[in-house]
């Protein structure tokens, strides 16, 4: 055997990646027991992007604790799939091909994307998205397989899944449909984080808080006796939809108001004054407008207050056309009618200008900075909007922190952020999107002789029928 003089590591990868497969020295042996193997849950990362150092770091830690237990004598289940559908893909299809879904529109056979993408996203039918979505994961996955291959993560790459397709929308649906079942899915009309830019829902597991600047508007509500209440907000914008004001219960300043009630400014609807513990008497004036909706704290007082609805924020981010049921008069009707059709910045800017003219506003807005909710991969505030969704229950937030006192934990603060996760939860998971390619919900929906669907008498679909897209099949 002749030494090279100058030894070259080119394709050194490639050939041991090709030799390990060929021996199937990572191969998952389905024959062994148990208490054989040791199993690692592979998060798939989303195929939305390019993979950098920060995804390699982390897969080789969890290659490492393979290649451990492995060496230990344990039958190492390793798994790999990927994330490939969803908001994250569809995001990354409008950018990289430069279109835009629009149901709408009939399907072109002979639609090719524009080289290179436009900037104002050309609209495109479904299933021309689709097939753009397919075929750009099906191009990232690839990528992605190389990567990881380079790298020479033990995967069982044999036992390779995706989020979409056939075999994941057959079980998907099937896990739905049990849930269903049992009571632990439902649908229902109700406050939803919703992205105004994709115009769909997203979960609470999906946000991020980034801080933004902002400002105090301090606005003038008027009492019984007709003296002044100073209300700190930074949403004046949302003043049409207030249905109460709340201060902490054991804020003396505001005890001889509960009860009572306080007309809005420029709109001049009465509402009432309300105690909540989850009130701030060191935020602002103490004592804070409840809006339909303009944060999870609104939807929390809105539910456990027995509030009404007088939601303004439609799915696209702009002010209703119709105002909110409660504004009477005239003045308020005709104030209300300079903001409808606005989206939120505009509406908040004219808002302001209103309340000045109608002194409703003291002094000059304060500069701050505050955390505001984000979708993940948004570039817009989420809004909350009311409309119908499904939901999948929580178990009591105890039996969850019960669940966790069971877990090992490495690190051991990572337990402390599960609880904190589980303590923030707010209502139950909506697993609604609005989004195209994704698995849809495996029913449909009856219509009564006067055409109106009945939402809570849904058709699912029989086990020979899945997977299935109700959109296009008929039951």
């Amino acid at each position: 055997m002749e030494v090279p003089e100058k030894p070259s590591l080119e394709g050194l990868e490639a050939k041991w990646r090709a030799r390990w497969e060929e021996a199937g020295t990572y191969r998952f042996d389905r024959t062994k027991t148990r208490d054989e193997i040791y199993s690692i849950d592979t998060p798939p990362p989303t195929v939305s992007g390019a993979l950098h150092i920060g995804h390699c770091e982390s897969y080789t830690h969890k290659d490492l604790m393979a290649r451990f237990w492995r060496m230990r004598g344990k039958e190492v289940f390793y798994p790999m799939g990927w994330d490939d559908n969803g908001l994250n893909v569809e995001r990354r299809v409008q950018l990289m091909r430069g279109v835009l879904c629009d149901p709408s529109l009939p399907y072109d056979p002979d639609f090719v994307a524009p080289d290179p993408p436009p900037k104002r996203p050309i609209p495109v039918s479904r299933p021309n998205f689709m097939q753009l979505c397919a075929e750009v994961v099906e191009m990232l996955e690839e990528k992605y397989f190389d990567l990881w291959s380079t790298l020479g993560l033990s995967v069982d790459w044999s036992q390779s899944y995706t989020t979409i397709g056939p075999k994941a929308t057959r079980v998907s649906q099937h896990g739905f449909l049990r849930l269903l079942e049992r009571d632990l899915a439902y649908r229902a009309e109700g406050p939803t984080l919703w992205d105004v830019d994709m115009k769909t829902a997203v979960a609470q597991a999906e946000l991020e808080d980034r801080v933004i600047p902002g400002a105090y508007h301090r606005l003038v509500f008027t009492r019984a006796d007709g003296t002044p209440l100073h209300i700190d907000t930074t949403r004046p914008e949302l003043l049409a939809a207030c249905v109460a004001v709340v201060a902490h219960p054991d804020d003396a300043r505001y005890a001889p108001l509960m009860g009572t009630e306080v007309t809005t400014p420029l709109f001049g609807v009465k509402v009432p004054v309300v105690a909540h513990e989850l009130a701030d008497p060191e935020r602002g004036s103490g004592i804070a407008m409840i809006c339909t909706f303009g944060d999870t704290t609104d939807v929390i007082w809105w539910r456990e207050l027995h509030l009404p609805v007088r939601a303004i924020i439609e799915k696209d981010g702009r002010i209703a056309t119709a105002p909110p049921d409660g504004m009477d008069s005239p003045e308020g009707r005709a104030a209300y009618a300079e903001l409808a059709g606005l989206n939120a910045k505009q509406a908040q800017k004219r808002t302001v200008e209103l309340l000045r003219e109608h002194g409703g506003m003291e002094g000059e807005p304060k500069p701050i900075e505050h955390p505001v909710k984000f979708w993940e991969n948004g570039t817009r505030p989420l809004e909350i909007v009311t409309n119908r969704q499904w939901y999948i229950r929580f178990p009591p937030k105890e039996a969850m922190l019960e669940r966790g006192r069971e877990l090992q934990w490495h690190p051991s603060f990572m337990h402390v952020r599960f609880d904190d996760w589980v303590n923030g939860l707010v209502g139950d998971w909506n697993i609604t999107r609005q989004r195209f390619f994704g698995v849809p919900f495996p029913v449909w929906y009856p219509v009564d002789e006067d055409g109106n669907v009945l939402h809570a008498h849904p058709l699912t679909a029989r086990a020979d029928q899945r997977p299935v897209d109700p959109s296009t099949d008929v039951r």
